[in-house]
């Protein structure tokens, strides 16, 4: 079976990665997998750039194809924050802290004005430079409280109004019908096969 790294240690996104490739027959390997894992400088300034150095950085040390994305949470009200500082808001991927740094931002803010997008940008890279590139986004509100208690990240603060639920409320399912992550993934198996087989 051929091997494909998706450059992640996050357990969620692996596990809904894992489930979109499994009808090709690919191994799916995480960076919980590997041992001697380059450090990664994400300093790019938007969601593609981050995504590309991930992928350009563990595909140029494995000599694997790399399948990498960056994604995060654009605030209106904050002007586009926390964006691409997403998980390291409050520190360094520490997701309640993120979340409460996020409540205290808005404080102020009514409820109608708390209008938010998720946003995921997916990067497929060879060692022989092939790449595609790949993008979702999903529109909510950040309420004033958690609500729900699956998944990660802010998903008990983003709600989806269509569904009357957080993200934390839905179903792996749910959510994947209708997430950011969900939207680039379908994108995404679109342009892999033609990629993979090319």
């Amino acid at each position: 079976m051929a091997k494909l790294i998706f450059a992640s240690k996050n357990n969620g996104k692996i596990r809904e990665f894992r489930e979109f490739l499994d009808p090709f027959g690919v191994e799916v390997i995480s960076l919980n997998d590997l041992e001697s894992v380059p450090e990664i400088e994400e300093n790019g300034a938007t969601f593609e750039e981050n995504a590309t150095i991930k992928a350009q950085t563990i595909a140029d040390f494995y000599q694997l194809p790399v399948v990498a994305d960056d994604s995060g949470l654009s605030v209106d009200a904050l002007q586009g924050a926390p964006g691409v500082h997403s998980a390291r808001y409050a520190g360094d991927h520490n997701d309640l802290a993120n979340n409460q740094k996020l409540l205290t931002e808005l404080t102020d803010v009514p409820q109608k004005d708390r209008t938010a997008t998720f946003h995921t940008v997916i990067v497929g890279l060879k060692p022989t430079g092939e790449k595609i590139v790949v993008d979702g986004a999903v529109d909510g509100y950040i309420l004033k409280e958690f609500r729900g208690n699956n998944d990660f990240g802010y998903d008990p603060l983003f709600y989806y109004e269509p569904l009357n639920k957080t993200f934390a409320e839905m179903t792996p399912a749910e959510k994947n019908d209708v997430s950011h992550r969900g939207n680039a993934l379908r994108k995404f198996i679109t342009v892999f096969k033609e990629w993979w087989e090319d």
